[in-house]
């Protein structure tokens, strides 16, 4: 062990022994080479690297076209005491991968809960912020009060939603069905279930916001197919939920929230979600990665692979990781396989940006007890949401400063990503303007650009997921992962870099199965 320093946090890290690995009898060498340097990408890097400490004659040269490492994990911390995150900025506290690797890298003293003393979350509807009642679970409503005397929706709508208690299932599902048997839209499914007030006003910002998708296209059995299988079982999503919510009442009956160690919905990092890729990168060896490495192709040569870098360079290697968006894998791997990459090629991704600003808070103007607001489509706002950071995270902005974020872009907007940063942050103050009230003006802000950076789980996603996937079944030595199959979150896309790893490392005989992982802890 030895004491490591990450952006002005302090951790016991563990270090990977950089020495060659010894060459085990009968085995011959695999090197492996992860074109991404994000969090799915780092994460296949990381777990090749533990391979490597275990003994196995494995390695990997990880190659990423930015000047940095991370993907669209970013955080800047500011001499003047701010953090701000420039991507995703937490991820889901149930999903384990982010807990197993700041276990495992010795990070895990650096999560940060949010601060759920202020929680609440307003929605923008018919030009007036209204808070989002207590007990809605996605988007079905769970507490009759707060649903009844809520502003957000018109008596006819909340009679409509109250319809989800007796409409019957869409029709029910032969023996070992699955949700990818029965997909339709967020639109179709919510609007059949719970009318359209509740898609425009709730259901559309808060599911379709997180995936910055459009509901008319978005697949529910490839982002939420939980929905589908609890209108099979309960026959009602309210019912389905309302039981959710009272075994989560009785889980924290039966044990307690520890104040020393809260448990959130969201998890985030103190110095920013960076310390999580960060940690990942020093953990399996930053000598073995290179940032400015753009790869221009991949060529499979017999039973190896040819990676061509755009300089001209080209590196050999056993085992191949592709671990980009899907537009970039999509011009890669056609030539391995037309199907695979014309699969990849069918799967768009939007644009968007995050612009945050600092603001004196004597001087702000209104409210900052709030995590943010959320903007449906049907107000035709540039603005998409804005997230209080410094209300929502702990330690994110100085004393006497605030710390907001807002988002622009996605399906229904791109033309307003070909205008520049001033723009954009003329764009997003004034919008805050004439929502929230604000009354400052920003003392710095900052922009970061995601270009075509948030795949769209459209119908037919699955399909097209499964034709990548089989067909990289069919290759030795090729891996496919990031946010453009199986999920968009930080977890999601570390499991698919750690499945690709041991995907192509389980053809020399590396056994890295989660069995292999270190004990489990539960969440």
């Amino acid at each position: 062990m030895r004491l490591a320093r990450t952006g002005g946090a302090v951790s016991f890290r563990r270090v990977r022994d950089c020495r060659v690995a010894p060459r085990l009898k009968g085995r011959s060498m695999g090197h492996v080479v992860v074109i991404g340097g994000g969090v799915a990408g780092l994460g296949a890097a990381y777990k090749i690297g533990r391979a490597a400490d275990e003994g196995h004659d494995v390695s990997f040269t990880l190659l990423e076209k930015d000047g940095r490492l991370g993907g669209k994990i970013v955080s800047e911390r500011t001499g003047d005491g701010f953090v701000v995150d420039g991507g995703p900025d937490c991820f889901l506290t149930e999903k384990p991968a982010v807990h197993r690797i700041a276990k495992l890298t010795g990070i895990e003293s650096g999560k940060l809960p949010t601060d759920d003393s202020r929680k609440k979350t307003w929605i923008l509807s018919r030009g007036r912020l209204h808070e989002m009642p207590d007990g809605v679970m996605m988007f079905a409503p769970t507490k009759f009060v707060p649903f009844a005397t809520t502003s957000l929706f018109s008596w006819p709508g909340k009679l409509r939603m109250a319809g989800d208690l007796i409409i019957p299932p869409k029709g029910r599902w032969a023996p070992g069905d699955t949700a990818a048997e029965h997909d339709e839209t967020l639109e179709s499914f919510v609007v059949r279930r719970m009318g359209r007030e509740c898609l425009d006003r709730l259901a559309e910002p808060l599911v379709g916001g997180v995936h910055a998708s459009d509901p008319a296209q978005m697949s529910l059995a490839a982002t939420f197919p939980r929905l589908l299988q609890m209108e099979q079982d309960h026959g009602s999503l309210m019912k389905a939920f309302i039981v959710a919510r009272k075994k989560v009442e009785q889980m924290r009956r039966k044990y307690p929230p520890d104040p020393k160690n809260p448990r959130t919905f969201f998890t985030s990092f103190k110095t920013g979600m960076q310390e999580l890729t960060d940690a990942m990168a020093d953990a399996a060896g930053r000598e073995s990665m290179r940032t400015g490495a753009e790869v221009s192709a991949i060529e499979r040569r017999g039973e190896g692979w040819t990676v061509h870098l755009a300089g001209g360079e080209t590196i050999e290697a056993d085992g191949v990781i592709v671990a980009t968006e899907g537009w970039a894998a999509a011009r890669l791997l056609s030539s391995v396989d037309t199907a695979m990459g014309a699969a990849l090629s069918a799967i768009p991704h939007s644009s968007s940006a995050t612009i945050s600003l600092a603001f004196d808070t004597e001087d702000v103007g209104f409210d900052l007890n709030a995590f943010g607001v959320l903007c449906p489509l049907i107000e035709h706002r540039a603005l998409m949401a804005c997230t209080l950071s410094s209300t929502k995270w702990p330690g994110r902005a100085p004393g006497g400063k605030t710390l907001v974020r807002g988002f622009v872009g996605g399906p229904h907007n791109q033309a307003i990503m070909e205008n520049s940063d001033d723009a954009l942050v003329e764009t997003v103050v004034r919008e805050f303007r004439d929502i929230l009230g604000l009354k400052a003006d920003p003392t710095w802000s900052r922009v970061f650009r995601w270009d075509k950076g948030m795949p769209q789980y459209t119908m037919g996603h699955l399909d097209r997921v499964a034709l990548v996937e089989s067909t990289c079944a069919g290759i030795p030595g090729l891996g496919v992962g990031g946010g453009s199959y199986t999920g968009v979150g930080v977890p999601n896309c570390i499991e698919s870099g750690e499945r690709a790893a041991r995907k192509v490392m389980g053809v020399w005989g590396v056994d890295m199965s989660e069995d292999h992982e270190e004990p489990k802890r539960h969440y």
